[in-house]
């Protein structure tokens, strides 16, 4: 199983800022230590281009982003101080959720060791993401003809507002959110199916929901490749989550919807999303538990004779 890690590319934050950059080279270390990914396997992708970041974002919103001349609010609303630096790993986190959707389409499964950037809007930033990793490779999956559809699986513990959004009038692209209702963001957006849960929901309820909805997700949208957000946020002890997830109750998450793909024979690509623990290494094990579960669920996808050379043209 192959995966794409962007840790090394630096977005300096001050000192005590509340985002936990520091577990994604933490979960480099740990998913090469427990052997889940070959070193071979393990890579750095390119940076998404200004043309693929385009098929997903405002032609006016990447010109500021990338001059720095976001307006204060716009950085406000971001969550990151504007740096080369946030633009460079941005979009290095956009190119590897396109670099391992790619891979999927032949090999069944692929990893981003970061991305799940969910609440990013085609015209804006919010919530510590700049571009839609998801969107951005989506759509640029679809324009290349890879795919005629995809399924979009958010289970991070706060509305995939931003991928909503950008999808809110494209067929191609089925949505489904199941998230905590009260959480952030507090204006909602609509998806093709929102699951909205209430504080403290745990384990029993939260699959039960998921089950459910992922019939109905997978069902219409006859995907040919699925993203998974998966987010380490709904944990009982998660900082913003405010769910009551635990541990066993998150890994259960994650081989439900690989079993769910599996079935169907549908590619799947993973994204880390959110996770806020007081314990960063509890974070971690909960991330680090999701590639385990896609490296255990690894399947080759069904699929047409020549997409493995339309892809390594590309």
């Amino acid at each position: 199983m192959k995966a794409f890690y962007t840790d090394h590319f630096v977005l300096p934050l001050p000192e005590g800022h509340r985002f936990p950059m520091a577990k994604y080279a933490r979960l480099r270390q740990e998913v090469l230590a427990r052997g889940l990914i070959a070193p071979q396997d393990l890579q750095v992708p390119d940076a998404a281009t200004e043309g693929e970041l385009a098929r997903a974002h405002d032609a006016e919103y990447l010109a500021r982003a990338m001059s720095g001349t976001l307006a204060r609010e716009e950085v406000r609303r971001i969550g990151f101080p504007w740096s080369l630096g946030m633009i460079e790993r941005s979009r290095r986190s956009a190119g590897a959720t396109l670099a391992a959707a790619r891979i999927a389409l032949t090999e069944g499964v692929a990893v981003n060791l970061a991305g799940g950037t969910h609440h990013a809007f085609a015209d804006r930033g919010e919530g510590f993401c700049v571009f839609n990793d998801v969107a951005v490779a989506a759509r640029t999956l679809l324009a290349q003809g890879l795919i005629q559809r995809a399924v979009v699986i958010d289970t991070d513990v706060h509305q995939g507002n931003g991928t909503a959004a950008i999808f809110r009038d494209e067929p191609s692209v089925f949505t489904f959110s199941i998230h905590n209702g009260n959480n952030f963001p507090f204006h909602k957006e609509v998806s093709d199916l929102d699951i909205a849960l209430g504080d403290g929901t745990g384990d029993r309820d939260f699959l039960a929901h998921l089950d459910r909805g992922l019939d109905q997700a997978l069902e219409a949208s006859q995907a040919d490749l699925a993203f998974f957000v998966s987010g380490a946020d709904p944990h009982e002890r998660d900082r913003l989550g405010r769910f009551a997830l635990t541990f066993e109750g998150l890994a259960e998450r994650d081989r439900l919807v690989f079993a769910r793909c599996r079935a169907l024979g549908l590619p799947v690509v993973v994204t880390m999303a959110g996770g806020y623990g007081r314990d960063l290494e509890e974070t971690v094990a909960i991330h680090l538990r999701t590639i385990q579960e896609a490296r255990e669920n690894h399947q080759s996808p069904t699929v047409e004779s020549n997409r493995d050379s339309e892809v390594a043209a590309l």
